[in-house]
């Protein structure tokens, strides 16, 4: 891994250490956009000709029903895991449900937001490389507890046509309605046009390579009318360290990241003087070496860096410059910095919070923003799968002392019509009260 000290470099140097492994965008959308069209075009039998053509698997069907699929059985130990997983995501989740509020902004003038679900969601569950039952409960849970009317899950079908039965063990407890036995960009387009088995859906969530990430990036400006959770990039954490975390931890927290393919990037920044690089350089060799996936985790690590900050202050700045996916503050008194973190997917305090402790686990949500975009998005909750309107009521009086300030106001902006739907009423509530004085 490179190693950079920031207090050497030029502001200019600097901001380029944000910058991701640069991804292509312009020759995948190339690719991806006739699947797009053909997809619109085709419908089931498009699904199934990409299907056989990327994943080698021919279907007689591609969506399946999930009340009519027979209950997996999973090893007790799995499923006491997942069990608990589900217990954990629902509680954090169901304890974002928003408290209506109603205010009245003047006399007789009230206003108050509701919230109503998403009526029809695609969730992506990715099977590529590796197959990610934890996605499915990170993305139904949080759907299920908005009370989404159709939720389409959509994941790779394995080498014989069937689901994983830990993804569909997690799908039938979150209550996840159909399951679209398809991947990449084939499965993305078939849940914003819908086809002939495959539900449309209103948004699509998830995480997925660059094929997938450009499949939502196309649709969701185009006339499928679909939004997006986020754009997305590889996987990613950066690792705040001083000289009292453990080198072990260290690597393992980097290696997290790098074994998820190889255009993942992590990033460490070391705090202060005393922090062995040698120790964790080797633990780093020694750990990928003895990973089933050290291929993709050592592809990762050559692309990835480190950087040594002088202190705290520091090393916190240039985090929430780089805006990481996953940020993980592993130094004495961690705690004391959380509300100094300004840009950042989900941040895991103290040498005891793994970054897989969030990634399965622990509750909160694990489908982040990543490549920066952890500047101006938010991570998966309850509120991507709700929609708020907002609401106003007034009295007659409301509307007297309201309506002439409008008036005022819609007269500046040369907007007449407007005017005229208050002052008209404004004119009716006068004429009565005239009315009923003689």
């Amino acid at each position: 891994m490179k190693s950079y000290k920031l207090s050497d470099l030029s502001r200019p140097e600097v901001e380029s250490l944000k910058s991701r492994p640069r991804i292509d965008f312009s020759s995948i959308f190339k690719v991806v956009q006739p699947i797009v069209d053909d997809i619109r075009n085709r419908g089931d039998a498009a699904v199934k000709d990409y299907t056989v053509r990327f994943d080698k698997v021919e279907l007689d069907s591609i969506v399946e029903n999930v009340n009519d699929l027979p209950d997996p059985v999973l090893d007790p130990a799995v499923q006491e895991a997942f069990d608990v997983a589900y217990n954990n995501i629902f509680a954090f989740h169901a304890a974002q449900k928003p408290v209506e509020k109603n205010v009245e902004n003047m006399e007789g003038v009230r206003c108050k937001r509701v919230a109503r679900s998403i009526s029809s969601v695609g969730l992506y569950v990715p099977g590529g490389t590796a197959v990610l039952p934890s996605t499915a409960l990170m993305l139904s849970v949080p759907a299920q507890i908005a009370g989404c009317k159709i939720v389409v899950l959509a994941t790779p079908p394995a080498k014989d046509g069937s689901i994983c039965k830990e993804v569909l063990y997690c799908a039938k407890k979150a209550g996840v309605t159909h399951i679209l036995k398809a991947g990449g960009a084939q499965a993305i387009s078939a849940m914003a046009w819908g086809t002939e088995s495959c539900p449309k859906v209103e948004k699509i969530y998830g995480p997925g390579n660059q094929y997938v990430t450009a499949a939502k990036m196309i649709l969701q400006n185009s006339e499928a009318m679909i939004s997006i959770d986020m754009p997305a990039g590889p996987s990613e954490v950066l690792v705040i360290a001083d000289k009292h975390a453990n080198p072990v931890h260290i690597a393992a927290d980097l290696l997290s990241q790098a074994e998820h393919g190889p255009d993942s990037q992590v990033v460490l920044v070391v705090a202060g003087d005393g922090v062995d690089i040698t120790a964790i350089e080797d633990q780093i060799n020694k750990q990928c070496n003895s990973l089933p996936r050290g291929s993709f985790a050592a592809k990762a690590l050559s692309h990835s860096f480190i950087v040594h900050a002088r202190d705290m202050v520091e090393a916190i700045a240039f985090s929430n410059l780089y805006a990481p996916e996953h940020l993980i503050i592993n130094v004495t008194d961690a705690e004391k910095w959380e509300s100094f973190v300004e840009n950042a997917g989900s941040v895991f305090l103290g040498e005891w919070t793994p970054e897989s402790v969030g990634d399965y686990a622990s509750g909160t949500n694990h489908v982040l923003p990543t490549y920066g975009y952890a500047r101006m998005y938010s991570g998966v909750s309850l509120d991507s799968f709700l929609k708020y309107i907002t609401v106003q009521s007034l009295t007659e009086e409301g509307l007297k002392k309201l309506g002439p300030y409008v008036a005022t106001m819609a007269e500046v902006e040369g907007l007449d019509a407007h005017k005229r739907a208050v002052t008209l009423r404004l004119q009716d509530i006068e004429a009565r009260q005239v009315s009923n004085l003689r």
